[in-house]
Parts: C-alpha cells; structure tokens; sequence
C-alpha cells in the first residue's frame, strides 16, 4: 500500500509542477494584461465596469482553464487523476457561475449609468432603474440555478438518477410547486410590478399608516425607509393584494393642510392675513395653493382649515408644523380669548332654591 501511494506521489511529481508553473504563469499574465487595460482606460466607462466588476472571477476561470488542459496531457494511468479532473471541472463551472453572475449584475449598473437623471426626467429614470434592478435579480437566480444544476451532473449518481426524476416530474413538480407558492407569488408580483410601476425607486408612499421612501426592489421583497430612518420590510405580493398610498406617482408636490379650532367670536379675516403672511415667509412653500375655509363646527367651536402646498413630502410636513406653530401663536397674542372654550351654565338645585323658585311673584 505504502510502495503504491509512493509510486502515485513520484508520478505525479513532473506533472504537478508543470500544472502549478503553468497555472502561475497564466495567472501572472492575466493580472499584467488586467493592469494594463485598466491603466489605458476610463474608470466609468461600460467595457471598465464589466470587467472591474467580474476581474476576479475571470483570473479564477484563466487558471482552472489552464490547470484543466494541463491535467488532460497527463498519463491516463496516473493515481486519482480522473477524481481530480472531475473537482476541476467543478470548481471551473462554479467560477464561471460566478463570474456570469458578476456580469448580469453589473448590466443594472451600466444601464443606469446611460440613463442618468436629468433635470425634468427623473421620473423616467427612476422607472428604467426599478425595472432594470429587479429583472437582473430575476437573472442572477437563474444563473446560479443553472449553474448549480451543471455542477451537480459532473457527478455520475447524479446523472443517473435524472431519468428517474424526470419519470416523476409530474408529481415532483406539483409539490414543488406548492411548497415554493411564496417564492413564486412574490416573483410574479416582482414582474408585475417592474412593468406596471405602480411605485420606483425613492418614490414616497404611505403604507400601513407609515411614511416613507422606496430604497430598494429585490426579487421577492421591498426595502422601505421611514421618515425616522427604520426599515420596513413589505413582500411584494403585498402591493398586489392592497392599496397603498404613492405621493410621488407623478409629481412630488403635495398639499397639506392644518386645522385650528376657535371660538365662534373669533374674526376669520385677521386669520387669513396672517397665514398669508406667514407663507410669504416660509421657504418651503411654493406659492401655489394657499386657500383657509371654516370646514367644521359643533356646539363649542369652529373648525378652520387652512390648505397648503409645497414642492415635495418633506418641506410640506416641514410647512404644515411652521404654520400651525405661528397661528396658534398668533392667536395667543392677539386673541386669547377667542380660544376655544366650555361654556356651563350653574343651576342651583338646592331646596331652598327649589322651595323659592315655587312660589308666586
């Protein structure tokens, strides 16, 4: 047993070492050539990104490319040399699953660097970016299947047992199909949704009484941002299934409103300078709705509401705090005592004053 391993391990002496050279050789060449490129080259241009993005991946495909056609002009009666050749093969179709997988990323990438956002033409950017984010996660899951599946029929059971899997893949296929329902719900929610648009990319929305942005599209869920910058984890399935609100569907701008309740004998008119006043001043308005109506009232008060708009959800919730603030400031100063009040009237219900209220006169 001993004499055996010692003969494999001197025959494979010669062609381990020309395995390891050429595999360092080839492997030295491929970085000169990289730094080469790179140096002649533009950082942000398309061919750059591809292959800053999928650099290393591809050294790793060179290599195990050139140890493979080594290893093929190695003696056929070498030891182990068919299991290694097999690990090779393997480790070569990993890498190159993951260097396709580098390069379907980076597609999102190159395509929004040639659809920047311009003045006027965000919208249209924001959809090309949401559409195309989610379409290479679709992509980047069908490559790893694809190339796990290669990986697993270099084994030779594998291989076999196919025709049997495929002889049940009507039942097998069935299960399968409910057991990953939600996976696939969320997928086809994904598409629909990356060609609907009913929301993109840092679109504002109003979901299950939360305010926040769209930061990020996967291929089964959405990342959003509150306003006090937690993160809110909604499956897409979910946008399908119900309504939500988009504030920035098609334009940002929005009106806000404040209500004030005041007392029936306070003068509308000195509320409506004011908050015209108070307008003129703010910086987040923009100047085109500024409108104050008396909109409620019941047996104590009157409800005013005065409507505002400004350029996007942030300056008009900024906007609406400023101008309640300086009404509500304004009429303690001005009039105290037009606030709302309890008006009770005192009855005496004694029985002295019960025995007088019966008598005449």
């Amino acid at each position: 047993m001993l004499k055996t391993l010692e003969e494999g391990l001197q025959a494979w002496m010669l062609p381990g070492i020309l395995a390891l050279l050429a595999v360092i050789a080839s492997y030295t060449l491929y970085r000169l050539t990289l730094a080469v490129i790179r140096h002649f080259s533009k950082r942000r241009t398309v061919p750059r990104l591809f292959l800053d993005a999928a650099a290393k991946a591809l050294g790793l495909v060179t290599s195990l490319l050139v140890l493979r056609a080594t290893l093929n002009g190695a003696p056929d009666d070498l030891l182990l040399l068919a299991p290694v050749k097999q690990m090779v093969t393997l480790l070569l179709i990993l890498s190159l699953t993951w260097a396709a997988v580098r390069l379907t990323s980076v597609i999102g990438d190159v395509i929004v660097l040639l659809n920047p956002v311009l003045e006027g033409q965000w919208k249209r950017a924001r959809k090309v970016e949401t559409q195309t984010r989610f379409l290479v996660r679709c992509l980047n899951v069908l490559v790893i299947i694809v190339g796990i599946g290669a990986a697993l029929m270099t084994f030779e059971p594998v291989q076999k047992v196919g025709a049997s899997l495929l002889a049940s893949a009507g039942v097998g296929g069935i299960v399968l199909g409910f057991a990953a329902r939600p996976v696939l719900s969320n997928l086809l929610s994904g598409i629909q949704i990356a060609l609907t648009q009913p929301f993109r990319i840092d679109d504002v929305l109003y979901v299950q009484g939360e305010w926040c942005w769209v930061e990020e599209v996967t291929a089964t869920y959405v990342v959003l941002r509150v306003w006090d910058q937690r993160r809110l984890i909604v499956p897409l399935q979910w946008f399908i299934e119900n309504p939500f609100q988009n504030w920035s569907r098609n334009t940002t701008d929005l009106q806000g409103t404040v209500f004030i309740w005041v007392d029936y004998t306070m003068p509308i008119e000195p509320l409506r300078q004011e908050f015209s006043r108070l307008l003129d001043t703010m910086k987040q308005w923009d100047g085109k709705v500024a409108t104050v109506q008396i909109t409620d009232s019941n047996e104590q008060a009157l409800q005013v509401r005065f409507l505002m708009s400004a350029p996007n959800s942030s300056q008009n919730w900024d906007l609406r705090c400023a101008i309640r603030e300086g009404l509500v400031t304004f009429i303690q100063q001005h009039y105290p005592s037009q606030l709302p009040r309890l008006r009770a009237r005192l009855v005496d219900t004694s029985p002295e004053f019960e025995g007088n209220a019966n008598q005449p006169g």
